[in-house]
């Protein structure tokens, strides 16, 4: 269900136990990357003999990837230069087997120790078919020096007319946070070694990453388990949590969900986590809204039962009593969508978190406006049950942790982490590679970064499917994990119908079930 993520610190770890506890050989690990390199090359290129290929080797274990590549492309027929920033003999170990390996054989080597060397070397020779960036690996994280940023913005003019192809990370790229350190090599492939590393799996990796392949090198599984990765992107194997239809299943026991929230002007969104809800699969849904607008709220979906309550149009500390009296109806609540941030929807809040620290709720999800309510009553947070699902986008996490959204959408893995770990909640992050954090601090990252769901009502919908999940007899996390897949995947297939967006959160709704028929059931995401 999830392929790990490992930081460029468990990676590394991963090849030290390879090597010291198991015994492979590091120039063997080596080699297999290398290999891997050139199947990705001509895989994406096609016939490589008589191109003018040029590798870039750093001072590190990347440049030894280099190396042992530059081998494999003369062996293939290709005319290949090396340009190496460190003196050959600063190369050691792995890197200096490969180099001295590579010489022997033929390949040329230059040293260029700064950006003019390499600028004024390469302008000596035929400008490249193929350009190989292996300056920097997966454990840079700082900010590129001046001398640095300049070989990677060389290589980027030089790439224009060339195919680019990066060793396990583009240059100037940090392997945590996926972010250009402060520029990067824009490759038109990557090849990264075992797994795909953390900073690679984040939205802001892709722009520089071009088309990313996963090559194994023969890190043992047994070394993995040993050393388990912090984190783990979701594969559609996901889909696998949600409960398969009985044949004589009836509505009772298809999940109960209860989707509270609506005020004036905001009667839409609770509506739209309903049909989150029903679209997947819940038999019941109920949505509990202010009496005055329960005609709104029911109009135009007459699958949606109602539960007016109070007597105006905000739901109030005695609406919460009469909703905690109808509590055992119902297998999971979803709170806030359309709630509205009157005061008296700030006590409504309170009350319901009152009443959850009473265990009066099964399953309890927080969004929307409850999260308003939530940051600016932080004492609330402690009276909620353990393993309460939270649904932030970055500025309503920015509310709950008291930063700048700026803040949140740089440190968003931190943020969600520290918010379940302290408070023993799931945390599902909304956005572009949303993130689940657990309780006990795992973290797992969707693969969806879906233009079509950046659309007003595209939470309440998730809101609803994690919510139905739960009623279901999924555990939160479960849920969580379960619903933002769903979601992310139903974006996908709008992107069809709707390539320049422009489709509505109802139709998100509307695509959760061809979703999981397509890509659960018959064929792979």
């Amino acid at each position: 269900m999830f392929e790990p993520l490992p930081t460029p610190q468990e990676m590394s770890a991963w090849d030290a136990a390879s090597i010291n506890s198991v015994g492979v050989r590091g120039e063997i690990l080596m080699e297999n990357a290398s290999r891997a390199a050139f199947q990705v090359l001509s895989d994406s290129v096609g016939p490589l003999r008589g191109a003018v290929i040029h590798l870039l080797a750093g001072g590190g274990n990347n440049g030894g990837d280099a190396f042992c590549l530059s081998r494999h492309l003369l062996d293939a027929g290709c005319r290949v230069l090396v340009f190496h920033t460190k003196p050959r003999r600063h190369y050691k170990r792995e890197s200096g087997y490969h180099l001295n390996l590579a010489a022997k054989l033929g390949v040329q080597f230059f040293l260029v120790p700064n950006a003019e060397a390499l600028r004024r070397r390469m302008s000596r020779e035929e400008p490249p078919d193929i350009l190989v960036d292996g300056l920097l690996g997966t454990g840079f994280s700082k900010t590129l020096r001046p001398d640095a940023l300049e070989m990677v913005q060389l290589v980027n003019r030089v790439g224009k007319n060339a195919f680019v192809l990066a060793l396990d990370i583009p240059s100037g790229l940090s392997g945590l946070s996926g972010e250009p350190r402060p520029e990067a090599v824009e490759a038109d492939a990557t090849v990264t070694f075992e797994a795909v590393k953390l900073g690679l799996a984040m939205p802001s990796a892709r722009r520089y990453t071009g088309k990313l392949h996963v090559a194994p090198i023969g890190v043992p599984t047994q070394v993995k388990q040993a050393h388990p990765a912090s984190h783990a992107l979701m594969t559609r194997d996901v889909l696998q949590l949600i409960p398969e239809p009985a044949p004589d299943m009836h509505k009772g026991a298809a999940g109960r969900v209860l989707a509270v929230g609506g005020s004036t002007g905001l009667t839409g969104a609770v509506q739209l986590a309903g049909l989150g809800a029903l679209r997947a699969g819940a038999g019941l849904v109920t949505a509990a809204c202010p009496r005055a607008l329960e005609p709104l709220v029911k109009t135009g979906l007459p699958d949606l039962m109602t539960l007016p309550v109070g007597s105006g149009e905000r739901l109030t500390a005695q609406a919460a009593q009469e909703i905690a009296s109808q509590a055992e109806r119902f297998d999971a609540v979803a709170v806030g969508p359309g709630l509205g941030r009157n005061k008296s929807c700030g006590d409504f809040v309170a009350a319901m978190a009152d009443l959850a620290s009473q265990g009066l709720f099964k399953n309890l999800l927080l969004d929307a406006d409850a999260l308003y309510w939530l940051a600016e009553r932080p004492e609330l947070l402690a009276k909620l049950p353990p393993k309460t699902v939270l649904t932030p986008h970055p500025g309503e996490m920015a509310r709950l942790l008291g930063v700048d959204t700026q803040t949140i959408r740089s440190r968003r893995l931190e943020a969600a982490k520290s918010m379940a770990e302290k408070h023993g909640l799931v945390i599902v992050l909304k956005g572009a590679g949303t993130v689940t954090a657990a309780p006990d601090g795992a973290l797992f990252i969707s693969p969806f970064s879906e233009p079509n769901l950046s659309v007003g009502g595209s939470g309440d919908v998730l809101s609803g499917v994690i919510a139905s999940l739960m009623a279901r007899g999924l555990t939160p996390l479960s849920a969580a994990l379960a619903g933002v897949y769903w979601h992310g995947l139903a974006g996908r297939l709008l992107s069809d119908d709707y390539p320049g967006r422009g489709n509505l959160a109802s139709e998100i709704a509307s695509q959760l079930p061809f979703a999981l028929k397509e890509n659960f059931y018959d064929s792979e995401s």
